[in-house]
């Protein structure tokens, strides 16, 4: 099957859209979505409140529904660059900016807005910020990172002082005026407006690319397949503190339909006009429709040598003189005829269309970013070859899916009274990786789509593995969220998927490999959620971002005792110091060190203290249970042959028995058996003795007899903490694995079907009473916690919304996880726990 249907969400109380409204839909590369629906009130039917609802696809139950504000029915909804403000505009002219409030995805607030009184929009972008990435499928078997995704030259739609692209917006409204609002460094913003030609006429559709130059791309038309498709360069500026907006008309085209006299007037509307990519304003897709079916048609404008005439033909020609050339749309190919298309979605994946690329795609089929895809009234969607047009994937699932509804069902029975048109999307966009789609079917549902990296050609597991790898590398490096790649990654895949994601980063030069050093652990663990074979890894994985977390905001608290600070700083040479120093008395290591660089206050190193505890209980539990590590499936498995970690566990010890000397309060605390008990000294000493089983700088080797001895004996002297890992997970991508499609509701959780026949481990289970822990802070909540909390959209970890504690050392620690998780993932509110 080339399209896997998934899920199916209803949003109660049901939009009650007449088929002639449209519905829009949005997917940023954060993987948050954004749809629209009009609800009637029932005591007034011209009373409509036209609700823009944005989700998580790892929660979909968890909607925020926004009461916009529109006046009209939402027309554009348009994602920034970053995935964290949208754009809505309606048929008002009105246009607003909404933004994350306190950085939570179930949270937005309206920001800014402009407007245009009375003129509809039909097309809204985010002006380009000059970053553009070129995905090569050739060189997709490259040890280069560079070589795989290259940074391409492309200029932002306008600037600041130093380059600095400037942020802003620009729409087209339906009496052909283009509208550029910015937004000033101060908060300000600063709008104008220009017709896009002397003569303004009606825009029934629209849409807006960007060149490498710097300049915007606008093509419309006025809705009649007979009248030309117009294109205009649209060049913004800013002069004397006010916004300019210059506009030139460039070559327009006639639809080929239109000339064909079998043709002429079978189609006699345009339904769809859009650039095949933003930033490609050099290929368009237009789409003619009547009643009952519709033609797609793909056009390219190209550079062509301009005819001499013959007077001119016998004449010498100049040295150095060439043939004049013009520009011209020219027809790449088209369709044949099709049923009446209903909507459009374009692939956001930038991969390369250079002959070579598409003949490795083709031979690998290799097929993200290739396909754009057509939804039809009859409720069947096809993805076509964004250049030929050809079939490359058909869905049938939606129309059928519609009749097979549950005995008694709501949609159900109200279709059958009313007699309404089938079931088919009104609005349809892909993932940003091209490997999942979002649509809302004209009854107000949202349903999401697998798509295939191969469109359901058979593939050895090895080219299948190599596609995800490509796709997750691509991800790491651009920092999108790859929740729909992992959409596509089997159990069995997993363990193969993390070690080969492994090789591949430690190919890389050492910088890049300090800028992905947290994302691809972060990509690591995602992974290891899927299989219960790897599923403790995951928590390994979390532990391993919060131990980086907290080693480097110790170390920067350290600081040179003179001013004329040498080459490396106190944090570099602790590490230096430590690694050269084998001793496992941890007092003579710190002889080596310069005390002085580790003078603090007390009230810092007191506020941190819960992160102090949190690193003397994990290198305890991970002591303790070295005798149990006869398997992967053990947490902390990971961490015994992982060298530079345990390193980071022997360095932070030094630093914190330094700071117990200054401020004996800061130290953890341990529940010893004996009164005379050195606990760090002892647990330095096994630390050390295990980190020189597995330092890089020689070949691994395994704890010897004694140190497992004396690993046995450490229950006996410290009472070992219960460590809490991770929180219960309860997203949905774990739950994705099987073919058969989950039904959801928005606002109930509880609905979501079990994960299959597998039990959880017992690290992700917790009983009704066990105390919930603050994963960032490494605090216990209680039971029941009061205070309102946030988790993590991506790994579940769960911390209080507002500080308990008011100490600037505390709060540099959190404020480096206000917008996002130790992960990266993005925070979404959580109610508190009800006793």
């Amino acid at each position: 099957m080339e399209l896997a249907y998934v899920c199916e969400w209803e949003k109660r109380p049901r939009s009650t859209h007449c088929p002639s409204i449209p519905l829009v839909c949005s997917w940023s590369c954060r993987n948050l979505v954004a749809f629209t629906t009009d609800l009637k009130n029932d005591d007034d039917d011209k009373d409509v409140s036209h609700m823009i609802h944005i989700i998580d696809t790892e929660h979909p139950w968890d909607v925020y529904s926004i009461s916009s504000g529109h006046t009209e029915v939402i027309s554009c909804l348009e994602w920034d660059q970053s995935g964290s403000r949208t754009l809505s505009a309606d048929g008002d002219g009105q246009i607003k900016c909404w933004s994350m409030s306190d950085h939570l995805v179930n949270s937005w607030e309206s920001i800014l807005s402009s407007s245009l009184d009375g003129d509809p929009i039909v097309a809204l972008s985010w002006l380009h910020n000059g970053v553009k990435l070129a995905l090569h499928v050739e060189m997709s078997g490259s040890t280069n990172f560079g070589e795989k995704f290259s940074r391409v030259k492309f200029s932002p739609s306008l600037t600041l002082f130093g380059g600095k692209p400037m942020e802003g917006w620009m729409a087209v409204t339906v009496s052909g005026l283009v509208t550029v609002s910015l937004l000033k460094p101060g908060g300000a913003l600063l709008t104008a407006s220009e017709s896009l030609c002397r003569l303004r006429g009606r825009v029934a559709l629209a849409d807006i690319a960007f060149t490498g130059g710097g300049n915007i791309v606008v093509a419309a038309t006025d809705g009649s397949s007979s009248s030309p498709v117009q294109f205009y360069k649209v060049v913004v500026s800013v002069v004397s503190e006010k916004c300019r907006i210059d506009t030139e008309l460039l070559p327009s085209l006639f639809l080929r339909c239109t000339t064909d006299p079998m043709r002429r007037d079978k189609y006699p509307a345009v339904t769809h006009l859009k650039f095949l990519t933003r930033e490609n304003s050099e290929q368009v897709l237009l789409c003619a429709s009547n009643q009952s079916g519709s033609i797609v048609e793909c056009w390219s404008l190209r550079k062509e040598g301009l005819p001499v005439n013959n007077i001119f033909q016998h004449r010498s020609p100049v040295v150095g003189e060439k043939q004049p050339t013009i520009l011209k749309w020219r027809i790449l190919t088209t369709t044949n005829d099709l049923e009446r298309v209903s909507a459009v979605a374009l692939p956001k994946l930038p991969i390369s269309i250079s002959n070579t690329d598409l003949k490795v795609a083709s031979d690998t089929k290799f097929c993200p970013g290739l396909g754009l895809s057509l939804a039809f009234h009859d409720g069947s969607i096809q993805i076509l070859h964004r250049l030929s047009l050809h079939t490359m994937g058909v869905f049938y699932g939606s129309s059928s899916s519609s009749s097979a509804q549950r005995p008694g069902d709501e949609s159900a029975i109200k279709r059958q009274r009313t007699g309404g048109p089938t079931l088919h999307f009104k609005a349809l966009q892909f993932s940003w990786t091209s490997l999942a789609l979002a649509g809302v079917d004209n009854h107000g549902k949202l349903h999401m789509l697998r798509v295939s990296p191969s469109m359901g050609q058979v593939l050895e597991m090895n080219t299948t593995l190599r596609h995800l790898l490509f796709l997750l590398e691509y991800c790491m490096v651009t920092g999108y969220d790859w929740w729909d790649v992992l959409l596509h990654v089997q159990p069995t895949m997993v363990h193969n998927l993390v070690e080969k994601l492994h090789e591949e980063y430690m190919r890389q030069n050492q910088a890049l490999q300090q800028v992905l050093a947290t994302r691809i652990v972060a990509v690591k663990a995602s992974l290891c959620k899927l299989s219960t074979a790897t599923a403790a890894r995951a928590c390994d994985f979390h532990a391993k971002l919060l131990l980086i977390a907290i080693s480097s905001t110790l170390k920067s608290l350290l600081r040179p005792h003179v001013l004329n600070t040498p080459d490396k700083s106190p944090g570099d040479r602790l590490t230096e110091i430590c690694a050269k120093n084998t001793d496992t008395d941890i007092d003579k290591v710190m002889i080596n060190l310069k005390t002085e660089e580790f003078v603090l206050d007390g009230p810092p190193l007191q506020s941190l203290q819960q992160l102090i505890q949190w690193v003397g209980d994990f290198v305890l539990y991970l002591l303790a249970n070295l005798p149990n590590q006869g398997s992967m499936v053990r947490p902390g498995f990971g961490f015994m042959r992982d060298g530079a970690s345990l390193g980071m566990l022997r360095e932070m010890l030094v630093v914190i028995r330094i700071w117990g000397l200054l401020k004996p309060g800061c130290l953890p605390t341990f529940t010893a058996m004996s009164d005379n008990q050195d606990s760090m000294q002892l647990l330095f000493r096994l630390l050390t003795k295990l980190w020189l089983c597995s330092r890089d700088d020689g070949p691994p080797q395994d704890p010897d007899e004694s140190l497992i001895d004396e690993c046995c004996l450490l229950p006996s002297q410290l009472l070992v903490p219960s460590m809490d890992w991770l929180p219960v997970n309860d997203g949905v991508i774990v739950k994705l694995q099987g073919k058969q499609p989950l039904r959801l509701q928005f606002g109930k959780a509880s609905s979501l079907p079990g994960g299959g026949s597998t039990t959880p481990l017992e690290v992700f289970t917790r009983s009704p009473g066990s105390q919930k822990m603050d994963n960032l802070r490494c605090v216990h909540m209680g039971v029941c916690p009061t205070e309102e909390s946030k988790a993590c959209t991506r790994c579940g970890c769960v911390t209080m919304l507002r500080s308990p504690n008011k100490t600037n050392a505390m709060k540099q620690w959190e404020q480096r996880w206000i917008k996002n998780c130790l992960c990266g993932g993005l925070w979404r509110r959580i109610p508190p726990t009800l006793p």
